[in-house]
């Protein structure tokens, strides 16, 4: 294994446990720990993790650390972003919600895209900036630092006075029993009035979080217009979700 290869295993492997120890990381790669330490102390530097004493934890979320080489299922999240761009046209008022799959679909946005995004992502609102057509309203609040979004009674109230034509909600998880589920209470709550602020419901996701049940509940399956993932649509562990009338991208 190259130091390269290693380095994105590292970034991976960070990114899939959101910590991990420079002792799991030599066992795991089969290299001495001194090598793992030279690996994240480089990584730390480009902002690509952050260092911590024992090993590093996950930074990729943040804007000013944000990095492609870093985002887990990459590959998977850019063709997710690829079918979804099939859903927009010009003229749309939409609304997305944060997480990397979010933001990779708002680097593949047409540069010519004329439309109006509201977002409480903080990094998706740096991201659109880039865009001349497109105005973006960031709805501000507290901050929720681990994942860089606003959150509270501040960005709900907005939404409730809002109309979309569409949203694209990020997944944490999603169970045809369970529905959509987030890991906090405040961003299930931002969901749901982002769900009620909009006429049509998009998810995009990668397939890790099928059958993932969160703690939080954000919607039923059912309030669900398009679900999009890399798989292939006629894909079995995708009926259950087309059996409760969802449309699958």
């Amino acid at each position: 294994m190259t130091k390269k290869e290693r380095q994105k295993k590292i970034i991976e492997e960070v990114m899939n446990r959101r910590k991990i120890s420079s002792v799991e990381l030599a066992s795991d790669l089969n290299v001495s720990e001194d090598t793992i330490r030279r690996d994240i102390n480089q990584l730390n530097n480009k902002g690509l993790l952050k260092k911590v004493h024992g090993g590093a934890v996950s930074t990729i979320q943040k804007m000013y650390h944000y990095n492609d080489s870093a985002v887990f299922n990459l590959t998977k999240k850019q063709i997710v972003a690829k079918k979804a761009i099939s859903l927009i046209s010009d003229g749309m008022v939409i609304i997305m919600s944060g997480g990397t799959t979010n933001l990779i679909f708002a680097k593949q946005l047409p540069k010519t895209l004329k439309a109006t995004i509201y977002t409480y992502s903080l990094p998706i609102a740096l991201q659109l900036a880039e865009y001349p057509n497109i105005d973006i309203i960031f709805m501000g609040g507290k901050i929720e630092k681990q994942s860089m979004v606003t959150i509270g009674m501040d960005v709900s109230k907005i939404l409730f006075g809002l109309r979309a034509d569409i949203c694209f909600m990020g997944v944490s998880g999603i169970t045809p029993e369970h529905g959509v589920t987030d890991e906090g209470y405040e961003v299930s709550q931002v969901k749901q009035a982002m769900i009620m602020a909009s006429d049509k419901v998009i998810s995009l996701m990668t397939s890790n979080k099928l059958g993932v049940r969160q703690a939080y509940m954000a919607c039923d399956v059912s309030k669900l217009d398009v679900l999009v993932t890399e798989l292939d649509s006629k894909n079995p562990i995708l009926k259950p979700y087309l059996d409760l009338g969802v449309h699958i991208l």
